[in-house]
């Protein structure tokens, strides 16, 4: 799993509720099943406010709105030098030198970018 899936699943994974189990029924004769309907789509994600929750729950969470360093830090994910590097070729970020401020903040708006293109509600303030 990349670096970028590893960000999407912890901001929207959920647990789906357990449906009940349905009682057994007896066998019907030769009657047609209909199709069960298709799953609603998932209901967007409003990246921002999951995102400060956790950071309140942590008590923090340093600057990650504009630090890619300081959100995967708060996701609880690798911020190294090659994490931040294997992120970037994910992303297709060539800004600047590996590690340096113009990358980081280049890479930090296209995170941003993509998870709005992936189903987050993401404000403008952080994508531009």
């Amino acid at each position: 799993m990349g670096i970028f899936s590893s960000i999407m699943n912890k901001i929207f994974h959920k647990k789906p509720a357990e449906a009940p189990a349905a009682p057994a029924a007896a066998p019907a004769a030769a009657a047609p099943t209909p199709a069960a309907a298709p799953a609603a789509p998932p209901e967007p994600v409003d990246v921002e406010a999951v995102l400060t929750q956790i950071a309140t729950l942590k008590g923090g969470g340093g600057n990650w709105r504009t630090s890619i360093v300081d959100l995967l830090k708060l996701l609880d994910l690798d911020s190294s030098l090659d994490a931040r590097k294997e992120l970037a070729g994910e992303l297709g970020v060539n800004a600047g030198p590996h590690g340096s401020a113009e990358q980081n903040i280049a890479l930090s708006k296209a995170v941003w970018a993509a998870l709005a293109q992936n189903g987050g509600v993401v404000p403008a303030s952080l994508r531009d």
